[in-house]
């Protein structure tokens, strides 16, 4: 790498078009510039995310734009592109009885390493993922926790500078969950950049820097996640004496949209900005139900991930 690597932006593709015939429309035009960091890559299923995996790993060429990923053009640089790039699939990838050791090993050449150093990396990646032990066995026997690890360090064993993570804690209890987020915030923080394509909406706000939303073919919103959560209008929780239901009621018919935690008697509501709390009181009142406690509220990644993908264009 340059001297200049690391002013570099991460990702920076302009009107990549691709579509699979048939009107079938993968990415229509997107625009995306990211800089290094740990990202969050949010969208329904059919949004564009796969579709653009593949083309910022040079596995797939658009019918349309172009771009950079690490510096190098997406046309035309794949197979050098990938040896500084990781990717752990959400499918299960290991083969057949393979022991777990040589699984590692085999993609460490695959990623440029001789067969030595790839070798001695698999051992210290499946040590460092939690699978020391266990790298003789076949990852057939494997729990889907120890699958997981076990893709982790496929990604890691050429000691890449990104890594595109696709739905890293999928089917992972909350312990196996916190040990692969753990792993990831420590691989973040020796300076490797992640794409991380996940619908656990959580796990982008406890490790990723920014978001970005696509919905449709294109980017619809993207920003730092502590600004996108703060958002612009007026957040509100409000703890309720009385029927939460009545109370809900009578914000709608404020005009207002409650969302409910009936467990807690607490009302969430959204106002526009610096509308202040007039309506708020005066539904109370409507409901005949007491207000305990009004306190400002912040929005959650679900909250905007929603907002975004129900606007008719979305912003970024």
């Amino acid at each position: 790498m340059g001297e200049h690597a690391d002013v570099l932006p991460l990702i920076d593709v302009r009107g990549i078009r691709v579509d699979y015939g048939d009107g079938l429309l993968a990415l229509d035009g997107l625009d995306l510039c990211l800089p290094r960091g740990c990202h969050g890559l949010l969208g329904v299923n059919g949004a564009g995310k796969s579709t653009l995996l593949k083309v910022l790993l040079g596995l797939l060429r658009p019918r349309a734009g172009s771009g950079t990923v690490l510096g190098e053009p997406i046309h035309g640089a794949g197979e050098r592109l990938r040896l500084r790039i990781g990717y752990m699939p959400e499918s299960d990838a290991h083969l057949g009885d393979l022991p777990a050791i040589e699984s590692v090993a085999m993609l460490g050449e695959l990623s440029g390493l001789g067969a030595t150093e790839a070798t001695r990396r698999a051992h210290e990646v499946l040590h460092y993922c939690g699978l020391g032990e266990a790298r003789m066995r076949s990852a057939d026997g494997f729990s889907a926790g120890m699958r997981q690890r076990l893709k982790l360090a496929g990604a890691l064993v050429h000691d890449p500078e990104l890594l595109f993570l696709d739905e890293p804690a999928n089917g992972l209890d909350p312990a196996g969950r916190e040990t692969m987020l753990a792993m990831l915030r420590e691989v973040a923080a020796r300076g490797v950049s992640i794409i991380v394509s996940t619908h656990l909406l959580p796990d982008v706000h406890e490790l990723c820097d920014s978001v970005v939303i696509v919905s449709k073919g294109r980017v619809v919103r993207s920003g730092r996640v502590d600004e996108l959560i703060t958002g612009l209008a007026d957040l509100w929780r409000i703890q309720i004496d009385g029927s939460v239901d009545a109370y809900a009621k009578a914000l709608e018919a404020e005009g207002l949209e409650p969302r409910l935690d009936n467990t807690r008697g607490v009302v969430a509501v959204q106002c526009q900005p610096h509308s202040g709390t007039t309506a708020l009181f005066r539904a109370a009142v409507n409901a005949s139900v007491g207000i305990r406690e009004l306190s400002p509220g912040t929005k959650s990644i679900e909250d905007v991930f929603f907002e975004s993908i129900e606007e008719p264009h979305g912003h970024s």
